[in-house]
């Protein structure tokens, strides 16, 4: 049977959709390749026992896009959309420079990623900068750089949940990046121009530039979504109740199951960052404001009021502590009762992201430097008082980059490990858990674009999710031969 490449767009006017669809037919092999416009995409091959079937599976897949609006097209003529690049203008004061009668903060050490950055995350073995390079850095405590991924596109943001990592790309996509090679986990739709993302047992949460709420299941499927009573969502945050969401309008909160909208809370200025506590949510604002708002019925609790657009905001100590950080390149701690403690300038640059962690609060800036300052009172009180010490500067690394890969060692033996497998359930690729000792019927949330029917799988691990119903799989994952 000869061999066929079929090649399919949808492109709609003011700023949706724009993204391509082809499917190349070769022998029994059925090879798709998806994404923007431009770009070059993600591609997954599927074998089939016959030539005659990987016709038939690849002509349904045709029929479905065209069904869906997708038209016949020629690669090429159509150009690249942009991204939408994070930009706060800001208030008068250049956000790369501290004002001279602010005193600086005890910063230990700082890192330039190389490019404009707006992702942090901080845990107990690393902190870690994403860019707008796609360079996703790893440094110890101390500022020693141990690992480079390259994504394929900016990092809008990386969040935790539990013991996995996630980034957020300008790709259109979320990334797991807590292993050995970073792993595609969630395909937001490409009409979605993500702003910001947070994770929660599995389900993702994404806000828009459009003021949208996307919320997605374990399995990469869509729950609900609904559109926000504001635009540009820098905000949301997701815990095992409700999706928090913050853009110009204030802050909403919506039930993470169906998307009802359950509160709203104006805010003084345009939500530019969100955190959350157990019980509260903080909103950093353009109004020089961070807002403590209560999440289970949206009561404003306290106000910590600072001197310039608030870019970024974190706690310690479950919220005994509130850091903020303005446009006028300074970090601010404050009282949970919103008592101003201290003021102090960081010396290179606006704080886009930060995070709190064992008495040091990681900062990226608007220069792309991932700076860690001392904020123990000891320290604090000496910066105070004019003595701050040498900040060292860590050198550029020439790490390799790791790329993301759907690739898979193989192994002849399962060791220690959990046996999974690719089964169909109702016409759709699901993995189960083969080896004994586990619900037999529950999903694993497992990469799509690595599925491959009957195939199996050793993962390091297995848990049952926090609310139950399925397995998230942890680890190296090696294919069964």
């Amino acid at each position: 049977m000869t061999d066929s490449t079929s090649y399919l767009e949808l492109s709609e006017d003011g700023g949706g959709s724009h993204k391509f669809y082809e499917v190349v037919v070769s022998g029994t092999d059925v090879t798709i390749t998806y994404g923007r416009i431009g770009d070059p995409g993600k591609a997954t091959t599927t074998p089939y026992p016959t030539a005659e079937k990987a016709a038939a599976a690849a002509a349904k897949k045709i029929g479905e896009k065209k069904r869906k609006g997708y038209e016949d097209a020629v690669r090429g003529v159509r150009k690249r959309r942009s991204v939408t690049r994070r930009s706060i203008p800001s208030q008068g004061t250049s956000a790369s420079r501290t004002p001279s009668n602010v005193k600086r903060a005890p910063v230990l050490w700082k890192y330039n990623s190389g490019a404009a950055a707006f992702g942090v995350f901080v845990d107990s073995e690393r902190a870690m900068v994403g860019n707008e390079r796609g360079d996703v850095w790893t440094l110890s405590h101390e500022g020693e750089v141990t690992n480079r991924y390259q994504l394929p596109d900016g990092v809008k943001c990386i969040v935790g949940d539990e013991s996995w990592i996630y980034a957020g790309c300008d790709d259109g996509n979320v990334y797991d990046i807590g292993g050995k090679a970073p792993r595609l986990a969630y395909e937001i739709a490409e009409d979605i121009d993500i702003y910001w993302v947070d994770i929660h047992d599995g389900t993702l949460g994404v806000s828009d530039a459009g003021g949208g709420i996307t919320s997605i299941d374990h399995e990469d499927e869509s729950l609900w979504a609904e559109r926000g009573k504001g635009t540009g969502a820098w905000m949301v945050r997701v815990d095992g109740d409700a999706v928090y969401h913050g853009h110009s309008a204030g802050v909403e909160g919506f039930s993470k199951s169906t998307g009802e909208r359950l509160w709203h809370q104006p805010t003084k200025g345009s939500v530019l960052f969100g955190w959350q506590e157990k019980d509260d949510v903080y909103a950093g604002t353009s109004g020089n404001k961070v807002h403590r708002i209560r999440k289970s019925d949206g009561k404003m609790l306290a106000t910590y009021d600072c001197n310039g657009s608030v870019f970024s905001c974190a706690t310690a100590r479950d919220g005994e502590y509130v850091f903020a950080g303005d446009s006028s390149s300074s970090v601010y701690c404050f009282k949970a009762d919103g008592t101003r403690l201290w003021k102090l300038g960081t010396g290179c640059g606006s704080a886009y992201s930060m995070q709190y962690h064992d008495e040091r609060l990681y900062i990226v800036t608007t220069g792309g430097q991932l700076a860690c300052i001392d904020v123990s009172e000891a320290a604090i009180h000496a910066a105070e008082a004019g003595t701050v010490p040498a900040v060292r500067d860590v050198k550029l690394a020439t790490l390799d980059a790791v790329v993301p890969t759907a690739e898979v060692e193989t192994t002849s033996d399962a060791g220690d490990g959990v046996i999974v497998e690719c089964v169909s359930v109702n016409s759709r690729l699901r993995v189960h858990v083969v080896s004994a000792g586990y619900e037999a019927g529950w999903n694993v949330q497992f990469p799509k674009n690595m599925r491959v029917p009957g195939a199996r799988y050793v993962v390091e691990g297995v848990r049952e999710s926090a609310q139950g119903g399925f397995y998230r799989a942890h680890g190296e994952i090696k294919r069964l031969v």
